[in-house]
């Protein structure tokens, strides 16, 4: 900053700001882990479950971001995969698909990404689960 007050060239340049909310980067997350070949669901809190029972589904289930100082995002995501499925490959499957759509969509880098297998189930137990959950919601 000039002495006198005014600003610089440099600095009337960086008033200009992108930012998104930690909610479009959690769903991005997200759709791209939804994506990845075994992963049949993602795994919430109980506010997760409580939305769902009354009907509303959450996109960003299972999804916690946090931005370092430095821009970067730390990703943590709880899931449930495929029975009979190998979780290391489904982990680089999952960190490839997130890296890369941050990257497209909104140019964040990631600095990690924590996968929490939550459970493991048969695509048959999880249809049965995702019904009967439904069902309970319908009354």
């Amino acid at each position: 900053m000039a002495d006198d007050g005014e600003f610089d060239d440099d600095e009337l340049d960086s008033e200009d700001s992108l930012t998104y909310s930690n909610g479009v980067i959690e769903k991005i997350v997200a759709i791209a882990t939804r994506e990845a070949a075994h992963v049949l669901g993602m795994k919430g809190n109980l506010m997760h479950f409580v939305q769902e029972t009354l009907g509303a589904e959450n996109l960003t289930k299972g999804v916690s971001v946090e931005v370092t100082d430095d821009n970067r995002v730390i990703v943590n995501i709880s899931v449930i995969i495929e029975y009979g499925a190998y979780a290391p490959a489904i982990f680089e499957d999952v960190k490839e698909r997130v890296t890369e759509r941050l990257a497209a969509m909104t140019g964040l880098e990631v600095a990690g990404i924590n996968l929490r297998i939550e459970d493991v189930m048969t695509r048959e137990e999880y249809a049965a689960s995702h019904k009967r959950a439904q069902e309970a919601a319908a009354e």
